[in-house]
């Protein structure tokens, strides 16, 4: 569905006569409302778990209400049903609120109105009933001359499950999921739901729920987004396992003017940026081998890159979004992804970050030089297993820094057999922790001289330049350490 709903975007974006623009655009509404529809029993589920995350972004609630009586008019008119619509003009023009939930608690009322009303009319009626200085009460209802409810089935109308008698699923169809959601919705946002109705003359349901004053402009309602020119030529990673949300993805940021990079999974989104600069990262949540939770706290914590990461998810929970700043990213943005919304984050995070391209290369560059040791060696030996990753990290921290102390001291003391002893145990351990080779054969070097005590010159250089590596990978395996420890913590809890 998010691909579907995201080319018909991209479709209706191109030359199109009024009619195909009028079928494209149905289309696009009736995969938003199907989206909706599908996520119902998921949404029921994050309301109560107190996972339900609202947004607060400035709208046009006549607009809202127009979308949703759009989508029923073809429904309405084959059942030969009048559509009613009473708005109150006091309502101010834009608000802040949650413009989806609204959308979902509307569509649910209007399904309903529709499926069990088969004459007569629906009313759908929007009233200001108070105004403060900050915020406005607004009820909403729908009317409709359906089938009605009995009055010891209204008490419970708005359970799981529940509909007006046991027949009514048969004849009608649904699973009565509808109503709990929408209670559930309107009561999260402080609002309040309330029915009235008569078998076989029927219901009204109503609701009211509050929206805070603004002075700022709705999003512009085309689809049309509006370029900046000073922001181009950007290069996007995008982690994307689904063919057909990489083939949509890659449509929308070549028509910003973007470079963009596809990778599969988070391991190899990672192999790619070790390999070239991008100045943004667009995750997906769930990959195989390695998701993007993953993927970023790889890129933080052991890339130690900056470069921004906004996820990409289909199911915006607290509980994501709060793991999704954990770990470091940036932003998010919710499927199916809206073009406008995605340009501006891009452009904004872009613009607020000292990371560019360019200098996320250099900073890889640097990182990369700088550091002396290389897990991938370990990984492979231990078949990944943390435990026993573990144990030989904490093995070389605790025999490093006594070997350095007793190199150090036997060259003092000219003590060649210690020397060579203590070196010949330091030996193995650069290859197993990635320690570049020619510090291995620097090693070899000083135990040749403790075996035959010839050639001595640069020694004390040498013995010093491994004494500052091996310092340097007890500092990077400490960290290493604390992070599979962390990582394994995590799986556990």
């Amino acid at each position: 569905m998010n691909a579907i709903i995201g080319f018909t975007k991209v479709l209706l974006k191109s030359d199109l006569s009024p009619k195909q623009k009028e079928y494209l655009t149905a289309i696009k509404m009736s995969g938003d409302a199907l989206i909706v529809l599908i996520n119902d029993i998921l949404d029921l589920a994050k309301v109560d778990a107190g996972k339900m995350v609202f947004e607060q972004t400035p709208f046009k609630i006549t607009l809202s209400i127009s979308a949703m009586l759009h989508i029923f008019e073809s429904k309405i008119l084959e059942k030969n049903l009048k559509l009613e619509r009473e708005y109150d003009n006091n309502i101010p023009e834009v608000l802040i609120g949650d413009p989806l939930r609204l959308h979902q608690i509307i569509l649910n009322l209007l399904s309903n109105a529709v499926k069990f009303t088969t004459k007569g009319t629906i009313l759908v009626s929007t009233r200001l009933l108070r105004e403060d200085k900050d915020e406005v009460f607004v009820e909403f209802a729908v009317k409709d001359t359906g089938i009605g409810i009995a009055p010891n089935k209204l008490e419970k109308i708005f359970e799981n499950f529940q509909q007006a008698t046991s027949g009514t699923s048969r004849l009608f169809g649904g699973t009565g999921l509808g109503l709990a959601i929408v209670k559930q919705l309107v009561e999260h946002q402080g609002g309040s739901i309330s029915v009235v109705s008569k078998q076989n003359e029927g219901s009204t349901f109503s609701f009211v729920l509050s929206f805070l004053k603004t002075n700022v402009a709705a999003e512009n309602e085309t689809d049309t987004v509006i370029l900046d020119s000073e922001i181009k030529d950007l290069r996007i990673l995008v982690a994307e396992d689904i063919a057909l949300n990489q083939l949509l993805m890659i449509t929308m940021l070549e028509d910003f003017g973007f470079m963009c990079d596809i990778a599969a999974n988070g391991k190899i989104a990672i192999e790619m940026i070790q390999r070239k600069p991008y100045d943004l990262i667009l995750m997906d949540l769930q990959m195989p081998e390695m998701n993007g939770f993953e993927a970023t706290e790889y890129i933080r914590n052991r890339m130690k890159l900056h470069i921004p990461i906004v996820a990409l998810t289909a199911d915006v929970t607290t509980v994501d979004l709060a793991k999704c700043k954990s770990v470091g990213m940036n932003d998010y943005i919710a499927k199916p992804v809206d073009e406008k919304l995605l340009y501006r984050k891009i452009v904004n995070l872009v613009q607020g970050s000292d990371t560019t391209a360019e200098t996320q290369a250099l900073e890889l560059k640097n990182k990369q030089k700088a550091r002396c040791t290389d897990m991938n060696y370990l990984i492979q030996r231990t078949k990944s297993n943390p435990k026993l990753m573990m144990e030989m990290i904490l093995l070389y921290l605790e025999q490093t820094p006594p070997l350095i102390n007793t190199m150090k001291k036997s060259l003092y003391d000219k003590d060649w057999n210690l020397l060579y002893s203590a070196v010949h145990k330091m030996i193995p351990s650069f290859s197993i922790m990635g320690i570049s080779v020619d510090f291995e054969n620097m090693a070899r070097k000083v135990q040749d001289f403790a075996s035959t005590q010839q050639q001595a010159d640069g020694i004390n250089d040498m013995v010093n330049k491994l004494e500052n590596i091996c310092n340097q990978a007890c500092s990077e395996l400490k960290e290493e350490f604390n992070n599979i420890k962390s990582k394994t913590n995590e799986l556990k809890s």
